[in-house]
Parts: C-alpha cells; sequence; structure tokens
C-alpha cells in the first residue's frame, strides 16, 4: 500500500466492534457514549472519510468522534 493511501481507512467498523464488546461486558453507558459520538459525527456530515463522501483523514475522523464524548 502506497503512502498515497495511508491514514485514509475508515474506522467505525472497529469502533462499534467495541462497543459490541462493551454490551457483552454489560457496560452499556460507555457503550451508548462512544456509539452516539459515531452517529452524530457521521450525521454532521462536517468530518467523513472518503468512503462516506468525505475527505478526513482517519485520524481527523477519529478525533472528531473523541471530541463528541
Amino acid at each position: 500500500m502506497g503512502s498515497r493511501l495511508s491514514n485514509m481507512a475508515n474506522p467505525t467498523a472497529l469502533m462499534l466492534s467495541a462497543v459490541k464488546m462493551l454490551r457483552h461486558l454489560e457496560l452499556h453507558d460507555k457503550a451508548d457514549r462512544i456509539q452516539n459520538a459515531i452517529l452524530t459525527t457521521i450525521a454532521e456530515g462536517k468530518y467523513r472519510t472518503a468512503d462516506l463522501g468525505g475527505n478526513s483523514t482517519t485520524t481527523v475522523f477519529t478525533k472528531a468522534i473523541c471530541d463528541h464524548l
């Protein structure tokens, strides 16, 4: 993979997997906070990775999600 494609992956699936793990561990409040931050970030449309029609890097998209926590 060339450097041109670095930092372009959409981390949403990975984060939602973590949400599922937290629910399995019965940490529903933590899971809800993370899921809501993900959904809010996507719905706002300001920060999106290329596969979602945007141009944000993985790092920028992840930071936007963290800022909603």
